[in-house]
């Protein structure tokens, strides 16, 4: 007989902070006593805090122990994303960081992230004004400058390819006004 269980699975504040700005394939998470997934589990990440929301699908890969014996680090990867979009939890009850999941609930919580999308092409810019003595040293510097800002404070350029006027400006993942002359309301 072959166990499949559904978990809902709570990222932290600061792991949430990072997996919206940088791409990854899968994340480790902290485990709890109570709770042991399998590899092959199907989870649903899950944001903390008062108004809980899915936002992505992932299937366990690994567990093994963390901090402490008790409690092994989970080891999750990606099957949906829908970051910019959290789902409703709805009858979803997170009173651990790993709860199990009736199945029912899991699908109905899993339909509300919505299928797969189409990808299409986009193009991403950060333009910096630099000084420097050659290209060499500009690209240098730019380097530095892009890994000293980072994304709190460079702002991002996104646009569909091809669609040049629909450009937007992003900062910590989330669109931001960079005209000085308007106010950010």
């Amino acid at each position: 007989m072959v166990r499949m269980a559904q978990w809902a699975v709570v990222i932290p504040a600061d792991r949430w902070a990072t997996e919206r700005l940088f791409h990854h394939d899968s994340l480790t998470v902290p485990g709890s006593p109570s709770a042991r997934p399998l590899p092959g589990d199907d989870v649903l990440l899950v944001t903390g805090g008062d108004q809980p929301g899915a936002v992505a699908l992932g299937m366990i890969k690994d567990a093994h122990p963390g901090a402490g014996d008790d409690a092994p680090a989970l080891l999750v990867a990606y099957t949906r994303r829908v970051f910019d979009e959290p789902a409703p939890v709805g009858e979803l009850k997170l009173d651990q960081p790993v709860t199990a999941v009736e199945p029912e609930v899991f699908q109905r919580v899993a339909a509300g992230l919505g299928g797969d999308r189409d990808r299409r092409a986009w193009l991403v810019s950060v333009a910096l004004p630099v000084e420097a003595v050659s290209q060499a040293d500009a690209v240098r510097q730019f380097w530095s400058y892009v890994n000293e800002l980072g994304p709190a404070e460079l702002p991002a350029y996104v646009w569909p390819s091809g669609d040049e006027l629909a450009m937007q400006a992003f900062v910590l993942g989330v669109e931001a006004n960079q005209d000085p002359e308007q106010d950010d309301d």
